[in-house]
C-alpha cells in the first residue's frame, strides 16, 4: 500500500497576526484543527507537522501528530511552502503521496478529503488543489483610472466569464513532484469547491474573527 502523509506547515512568526497558528479557535489551536482533520482519514499514514517553533511543536506533540523542526534558512517570510515539504521527505522513505494542509484554512467540508483523495488514486492524477469561483467584478488601476479586468462597465454581475481562485483548502501532490520543486504541476486538476469555509484563510484579525462566527454557527 502506497504511503500516504499528511503535512502541516506552521511557522512561529507571523506579523500581521501574532502567534496565530496556536491562537484558539473554538478552544482549540488554529494548528489542530488541521492535525484532527487529518486523523480522520484511515488512509493518511502520518500526520506532521513541519515548524521552527517551539511552542508549535509542543501543540502538535499533544494532538498526536509528528513533528520536524525546520530550520531558519527554511523560516524566512519569502521561502516557499515546497521547501518545508522537501524537508520532510528527507525524514521519510517510500512517500508516494503528499496531502498539503494549511494551518490557516482551519474550518473544511466533513467529506471534502476523502472525496478528493479518492479522485485523485482513480484518475491517476500527479496533483490536485482546490479552488472556487469568483464573483466579483475585479479591475487594475493604471494611472488613477480604473480598469476593468473580466467585466465592461454596466455588465451584470450573473454574466461574468467564470473565474477561479485557489482558495487553500487542499492540495495532493505525489512526493516526486515535490521533490522536483512543486507543489501544482502543469496538468494539476482544480477541484472546485463552493463552499462558505472556502471563504476562511487566516492572516488578519478580521479573518480569525470570521472564522470564529462560521465555527460558531458549527
Amino acid at each position: 500500500m502506497p504511503k500516504t502523509i499528511a503535512i502541516i506547515p506552521a511557522r512561529g512568526g507571523s506579523k500581521r497576526l501574532p502567534n496565530k497558528n496556536i491562537m484558539m479557535l473554538g478552544g482549540i489551536p488554529l494548528i489542530a484543527h488541521s492535525i484532527m482533520f487529518a486523523q480522520k482519514h484511515s488512509f493518511i499514514n502520518e500526520v506532521i507537522v513541519s515548524t521552527d517553533s517551539l511552542q508549535i511543536q509542543d501543540v502538535a506533540l499533544r494532538y498526536g501528530a509528528k513533528v520536524i523542526i525546520r530550520p531558519d534558512n527554511l523560516s524566512g517570510d519569502f521561502e516557499p511552502t515546497v521547501t518545508a515539504l522537501k524537508q520532510v521527505l528527507e525524514h521519510y522513505e517510500k512517500v508516494e503521496n503528499v496531502i498539503l494542509l494549511q494551518a490557516t484554512n482551519p474550518l473544511r467540508p466533513q467529506n471534502l478529503l476523502e472525496e478528493a483523495f479518492t479522485f485523485f488514486e482513480n484518475n491517476q492524477l500527479d496533483s490536485l488543489f482546490t479552488v472556487s469561483q469568483n464573483h466579483h467584478k475585479l479591475g487594475k488601476i493604471h494611472n488613477s483610472t480604473f480598469v476593468p479586468f473580466n467585466y465592461e462597465i454596466g455588465q451584470r454581475s450573473q454574466d461574468l466569464e467564470p473565474l477561479f481562485y485557489e482558495n487553500g483548502l487542499l492540495y495532493i501532490s505525489k512526493s516526486k513532484l515535490i521533490l522536483e520543486g512543486k507543489i501544482i504541476s502543469e496538468k494539476a486538476f482544480p477541484l472546485l469547491v463552493n463552499h462558505v469555509f472556502s471563504k476562511v484563510d487566516i492572516d488578519t484579525k478580521e479573518d480569525f474573527d470570521y472564522a470564529e462566527y462560521l465555527y460558531k454557527k458549527g
